[in-house]
Parts: structure tokens; sequence; C-alpha cells
């Protein structure tokens, strides 16, 4: 059986989206004759955590832990920051903490390169060449953010006869947040040096959008793939019955930036024009949501209507998936965001119900609702077209008819994207 040697920072009981891809490639590459050694930190700063992912980890697997200083494990905003920018691609400031923030951002932006993680960078190569020989190990992926998790592969790529695969979950250059961390033009230029030098020497690139694959096919020469995000099949010991309610559900943090005003706008005008919406609806929360989300929903007085979760486990989010009549899907409105594709959509196919996705013109997601038949995409200027389906769906949902069945979704079975994976690395 093939070894291939995966380095990633996120790994449970690392909580979050960004844990996902990783933890189900492992879970499935045996099947497919690869056997994974995973190397990560042995004393990560995760700001969520989900014990019960740990349970999906294989047995027997090998996976080499080593030390790592983060300036995160120093300053609390730092980590805190970072989650809140790499999560959603936006800043969402704290009046009182703005001043102290905004330093905070220009030291991390200017000199922590590409990131705080970058003092894992040297002794995990001098520790990855040693191994890499004596296992005889000549296959390795980095996963990034962070991307300072590349510069490993990269130095690795120098010293040994390897094949490198840089699998990017987000872009690097080209990502929202970057704008947000006042970046001087010498700390500017550093960054793109290092994603070039990353997107050459890599002997394969993965993306999981379109629109970054497109980014980076423009910037190298070698090969770039897609390999989306996806879900994984899941048996719940009981059925789970949908809300009796006409629930509208988000399931994730949803920060300022993803703030889709004229959707509440437009929830507090059926209410006004329509008792028995009013007495129907319901909106519902899950996991963190900013303070500016709140006083927008607040303001629309929908309040009554709102039901706030905290964090959940993926267990528990993938249930509240099922038990929604409808489920939203948000993104921030901007060029940058066209190629994020929120990993929970995959779910919200697999959850078969109906779903109401809000983003930037020309989103990625579009492409994926229209294939699958699973939902409908709006830009942020179609308030009326918003309303219109709203209306739609409330129809279907007093009529007993609020379903769906996508179509075509078994191209994102994690089983069936470890299988892509498993192809690039044979």
């Amino acid at each position: 059986m093939k070894k291939v040697l995966i380095i990633t920072y996120y790994w449970p009981p690392a909580g979050g989206p960004g844990v996902q891809r990783w933890l189900k490639f492992v879970k499935y590459l045996r099947e497919f004759e690869i056997e994974p050694v995973l190397f990560i930190p042995e004393n990560p700063t995760y700001p969520i955590t989900d014990k019960n992912l740990e349970s999906e980890v294989p047995e027997n697997l090998q996976i080499l832990r080593r030390k790592i200083f983060e300036p995160y494990s120093l300053a609390g905003l730092f980590s805190k920051k970072e989650t809140e920018t790499i999560s959603s691609g936006i800043i969402a400031e704290k009046k009182n903490q703005a001043w102290l923030q905004s330093l905070m951002l220009y030291i991390r932006g200017n000199f922590f390169i590409p990131d705080a993680r970058k003092f894992w960078i040297k002794p995990s190569v001098k520790y990855l060449i040693n191994f890499l020989k004596k296992e005889d190990i000549d296959i390795v992926i980095t996963t990034g953010p962070p991307h300072s998790l590349h510069l490993i592969g990269l130095n690795l790529k120098k010293e040994l006869p390897i094949q490198w695969i840089a699998d990017f979950r987000d872009p690097w250059t080209q990502i929202g947040y970057h704008s947000k961390l006042k970046l001087t033009k010498s700390a500017q230029k550093k960054h793109e040096l290092f994603e070039r030098e990353v997107l050459n020497a890599a002997d394969k690139i993965i993306a999981t959008s379109h629109t970054t694959k497109a980014e980076f096919e423009s910037k190298t020469q070698k090969p770039v793939f897609l390999i989306t995000n996806g879900y994984d099949e899941v048996n719940f010991l009981k059925p789970i019955v949908p809300d009796e309610k006409f629930s509208f559900s988000h399931i994730g943090s949803l920060l300022s930036g993803r703030n889709p005003k004229f959707l509440w706008e437009c929830f507090q005008e059926l209410i006004e024009e329509d008792a028995e919406f009013k007495n129907s609806f319901q909106l519902r929360l899950v996991g963190k949501v900013s303070s500016e989300v709140i006083k927008s929903i607040k303001e629309n007085k929908l309040e009554v209507h709102l039901e706030l979760i905290p964090y959940v486990s993926h267990q528990e989010a993938l249930r509240f998936q099922r038990k929604s009549q409808v489920l939203l899907l948000l993104e921030i409105d901007s060029i940058e965001t066209r190629g994020i594709i929120p990993g929970k959509i995959f779910e919200y196919l697999n959850a078969k119900r109906p779903i109401l996705a809000i983003g930037p013109e020309n989103w990625d997601v579009q492409k994926i609702l229209e294939v699958t038949g699973a939902g409908e995409c709006f830009d942020y200027s179609d308030k009326e077209a918003v309303k219109v389906q709203l209306r739609k769906l409330f129809s279907e949902f007093k009529k007993g008819n609020l379903n769906s069945e996508p179509k075509n979704i078994a191209q994102y079975s994690r089983k069936m994207l470890t299988g892509k994976l498993a192809n690039l690395l044979k």
C-alpha cells in the first residue's frame, strides 16, 4: 500500500469547516490502497473544538506531532481575528477595541508572512527530511490555510525527490480579507512571491472552486485540479421530522460581512402583509452570530421569531439541517468571494431541504444549485426576486409540498471525492 504524508494544521479535536476536508479524505484513502500519514502540531491554537470528530479518525493511523510556536498563543486577539477573517473573509471589529485590533492586524499582516504559523516551517522541514528518507515516502500533500504549511512543502521539494501536491481550501493573495490586513507594498510583494513560488514548484495544485482554479491557472503552468468539498453519508438512529414552523436556518458562523439586510426586510414585509406567514415564520441561526447581524434582525422586528443556538457539534449541525424547512446560504457581496464555496452547501444538498442562497454576482455556488436543482441563488440586488421566491416557498409549505430532491449530488460524496484524490496520487 502506497504511503502519503499529509501536512495539515487542523485536525480533531479542532472543530469548524477547516478540519472536515482532510479528515474525510483520510477516512477513505485506505479503500483506494493509499496509507495516509499525518503531520500536525502538537500544541495548536484551535478557536473551536468538536471532540465528536475524533471518532472518525481511522484506527492505527500514524500521526506525527511536533510542537509549534504561535504568537496567537500569546495574544488571544490574533487567534480571534484570524478565525473571523479566514472563515468568512471579513473583519468584524468591535468599536471599543477598534484601535487595538487595527494595530494587531497591521502586525499580523506585515510581520508574520504568510501567517503566524511561519515559525513551524524550519523545524518541520528539518524533522520531515529525516522522516521521509527513513520511511521511503515520496508523496507529500500540504493543505492551507494557513499557507505557511505550503512553505514546508516548498522547502521539502527543494531538498528531496518527492511529488508535492499543494491543496488550497481558500485562495491566497486573492482572498477578501487580504485587503483588511493593512499590508505595506513590501509585505504584499512577499505574499505574492511566496504564492508564485508555491504554485510553480508544486507538482500538482488542488483548488476547491472553479474561480480559484482559473485564477491559479493564470499564474502557473503547473496542472491545477478541482476537488470540491463534499458531504458524508450519515445514518441517524431515528428519522428526523421537519419543523412544524416555516423555518429558515443558517448553520455556521454569520459575521457582519455576510449580513443580508434586505432579506430581513423581506421577512418583515411578508409578516406585515400576511398574518398566516407571521404565525408560521421562524428564523434559526446556529453558530456564532455577529452583534451587527442581530441588531439588523431586531431593527426589522424579527426577534420574536428568532432562535439563536450557539456552536454545536458537527453531528448536531447535520440534525438542524435536516429538520429545517429552508436552508440559508450567505456570502459576502464582493468580487473576491465569487470563488468561495462554503463547505456546508454539500451537506445542505444531502439534507434534501430547499436552499436559498444569497451572494456575489457570478458566485460559483450558483452553478452547483443549477446543476443539482437544490435551490435558488440571488445577488444582493435581487430583493424583489427574493421576495417572490419566499412567497413561492411558503405556498409549497402550506400545501405540505416543500421538498427538495437534488440531482447529481453523488459526485460530491466524500468517498467519491477521495477517489478523485487517489487518482491524482497514483
